[in-house]
């Protein structure tokens, strides 16, 4: 049996759009193609950001197109102590600090100057906690499976928060241990993403994680240029029969997959089925964006 556990982890901020079905779309079919898992995670930590329903919303989106997961689908918000433990960990190594600092204070300078790093400059402000990473793992390199051999040093990235100021977590800890906890060996997601990575390495060297492998697809964009996002008013993926048969012939050929033209018409299993037998990385160009074929 295939080792292989990939995973979808969309932020219930909104419903999916035709964006959110590349990255989706792209780890199911890798995933499936070597006979592995492909799991879906809420990530969920910021509640302000998440309106009632929508978790629900996307996993009916998924079902609509026919991407099926394995396994109970994990919702960040239960997840709690977990992260919370990983940050005494970090504590305890000296990797991780309270900071007082707002954007404000530091928006003139390119990245956060580690005021903190030293002791807090003003206890009676909220903290937030932050990673040292001029202290973890430097360099940080790995070979992404469609952009090659990548390199970089987190401590000219700076200091990236784990836990904000309004005591919610932050993306970079919760995917990493959530990524542990579901045994995550491939991650498939898009190319804004990539300089994350670091990070993430970072993190899992300290905590001692295994560390997944790296696919960063790249991003499909409007006519204007701009990243399909909630933020840039994306239309949602319909949930019809239909309309569901011609957006996902679409995401193939938007993930150089060419499949046949007939194929735009049939049923979402027999459009998957003929996916995940062709499914070819080799076929990706590795360029950081695309336009929407849809446009």
């Amino acid at each position: 049996m295939s080792t292989y556990r990939g995973r979808f982890a969309p932020t219930p901020s909104g419903p999916l759009h035709f964006g959110s079905l590349i990255a989706a779309l792209g780890s199911f079919l890798d995933a499936r193609h070597a006979s592995g898992q492909w799991l879906v995670r809420i990530e969920d930590i910021d509640p302000p950001r998440c309106p009632t329903g929508t978790s629900d919303e996307i996993l009916r989106q998924l079902e609509a197109f026919g991407l099926c997961w394995d396994d109970t689908v994990c919702y960040q918000h239960d997840r709690d102590g977990a992260y919370q433990a990983a940050l005494e960990q970090l504590r305890r190594q000296e990797l991780a600090y309270p900071c007082s600092c707002s954007r404000k204070q530091w928006q003139d300078y390119p990245i956060y100057p580690g005021w903190c790093r030293s002791g807090v400059r003003d206890p009676n402000k909220p903290l937030a906690w932050r990673l040292r990473s001029d202290l973890g793992r430097r360099p940080i390199r790995w070979c992404d499976r469609l952009f090659g051999e990548q390199e970089f040093d987190p401590a000219q990235l700076g200091d990236v928060v784990l836990k904000r100021k309004d005591n919610l977590w932050a993306y970079q800890l919760a995917v990493v241990i959530d990524d542990a906890f579901q045994g995550i060996s491939d991650v498939v997601r898009g190319f804004d993403l990539l300089d994350n990575t670091p990070w993430q390495r970072q993190l899992q060297a300290a905590l001692d994680l295994n560390e997944p492998r790296y696919l960063h697809l790249p991003l499909v964009v409007a006519d204007n240029g701009q990243k399909l996002s909630k933020q840039n008013h994306a239309p949602a993926l319909p949930v019809s029969g239909d309309a569901v048969r011609g957006v996902l012939h679409q995401a193939l050929i938007a993930l150089d997959q060419t499949p046949p033209a007939e194929l735009a018409v049939a049923p979402v299993h027999d459009q998957l089925h003929h996916a995940i037998q062709h499914w070819d990385i080799e076929k990706l160009t590795p360029h950081a964006q695309r336009r929407n074929p849809a446009c």
